[in-house]
């Protein structure tokens, strides 16, 4: 029969760092793919809040052209002052 052969303490504390290190990786990695995945998430969110205000940018520039043409048509070209509501058309 063979001779049981014993590790000593400092190899032993040597393989226990070495799995708490290998331990604390495998975990960090973890939280990492968790982070990379929520903000994944969000950026898709993101990206869909910008097609929507793309389109809604869009639109707005589309209603702004007609309003533009009608009046337009209505005074003829001219300069607007908003706050007096004064209309000077151009000569």
């Amino acid at each position: 029969m063979s001779e049981l052969k014993k590790f000593t303490q400092e190899e032993l504390d040597q393989i226990e760092q070495l799995q708490n290190q290998n331990n604390r990786l495998i975990f960090d990695l973890g939280q990492t793919e968790m982070q990379i995945l929520l903000l994944t998430k969000e950026l898709e969110k993101l990206q869909e809040s910008k097609n929507n205000l793309q389109i809604q940018y869009s639109n707005w520039q589309t209603t702004e052209k007609d309003l533009v043409g009608k009046l337009n048509e209505k005074y003829g070209s001219g300069t607007l002052d908003i706050e007096t509501g004064e209309f000077i058309p151009e000569n």
